[in-house]
């Protein structure tokens, strides 16, 4: 099976990908790498380097693809304020390019990473996928957009949606303190040992080690039951910020923390209902906060 994996440089592109060549697909990848970077490409991949909002892309992608697992994208809700066309173009027209190239080459499936954002203000309870959609930023916007299109055209190209909650673990960005709560704590704490928090301590996420994040994507490749179906992808844990920080002192014990300022867009709490995700792709085991943790932290500090 021939797949190609957009975002190939980003976080979530290589761990995937490394599943992938491990387990014997052959993997293409693209990226513009903006964001990502080349020496996070698992060796032996063909790499195209191009931004995928370009509507010259179509031509230049391999022309036979079985699945496209479509990872790229801008995904920072705080940053998609900075240039929201250029947000737009990252995660709506990008995927409008992917969707015209799936149906000229008769692409069996795209997988597309979409964000908890697009639910916006939520309750104090986990959320399913038929929860309204309102989303507080223009990344939260673009997500929900990106999914409507691929609705609109799921007759000729099958799609599954992930709505990825709070992703953590080995290979994040350490250096990007404005995308992935975990990874920017953990920066900050190894650094100086002093964090930053932007928002109130009683703000709450779900937390989801990479590991885990993977194992969805490669089920879906191959699930008939997840065929055109949006999908939270998280662990249905709720944890509160101040709990995730004193979590941090176990394994950085000089670790302190202040709260200043907030975040653009930013929501309050959000957890998932994963019932979907464990009744369509038989996930039923997800690694705790806690062992999640202790990996990331270790592997940062043997990295640093």
């Amino acid at each position: 099976m021939r797949v190609l994996v957009t975002g190939i440089g980003g976080f979530i592109g290589s761990k995937v990908s490394q599943r992938l060549l491990s387990e014997g697909y052959s993997v293409y990848g693209v990226d513009d790498f903006s964001t990502g970077k080349i020496e996070n490409v698992p060796e032996g991949i063909e790499v195209l380097a191009h931004d995928l909002s370009d509507k010259a892309i179509i031509a230049k992608l391999p022309p036979k693809i079985n699945i496209i697992l479509h990872l790229a994208g801008q995904s920072s809700g705080e940053k998609s304020f900075d240039d929201p066309l250029r947000d737009m173009d990252c995660n709506v027209s990008s995927t409008l390019n992917l969707i015209r190239y799936g149906i000229q080459h008769k692409v069996e499936r795209i997988i597309y990473a979409s964000s908890m954002s697009v639910y916006g203000p939520t309750a104090n309870t986990p959320i399913d996928e038929t929860h309204q959609c309102s989303p507080l930023s223009c990344y939260g916007v673009g997500k929900l957009s990106a999914e409507a299109y691929l609705k609109v055209f799921q007759a000729q190209l099958p799609f599954v949606a992930f709505r990825i909650f709070n992703v953590y673990g080995p290979g994040q960005n350490l250096a990007d303190l404005r995308q992935g709560m975990v990874s920017i704590f953990l920066a900050q704490a190894l650094k100086d040992g002093n964090v930053t928090v932007k928002g109130s301590l009683e703000r709450f996420r779900d937390f989801i080690y990479i590991d885990d994040v993977v194992e969805a994507w490669v089920r879906a490749m191959t699930s008939h039951e997840a065929k055109n179906k949006i999908i939270n992808l998280g662990t249905g844990r709720q944890t509160i910020v101040q709990e995730l920080l004193q979590q941090f002192k176990t394994h950085i014990p000089n670790t302190t923390w202040n709260v200043k300022g907030s975040t653009p867009g930013d929501q309050n709490g959000v957890f998932a209902n994963n019932s979907l995700l464990k009744d369509v792709l038989k996930m039923n085991k997800f690694t705790s906060l806690e062992d999640g943790l202790k990996i990331f932290a270790d592997s940062s500090k043997q990295a640093k």
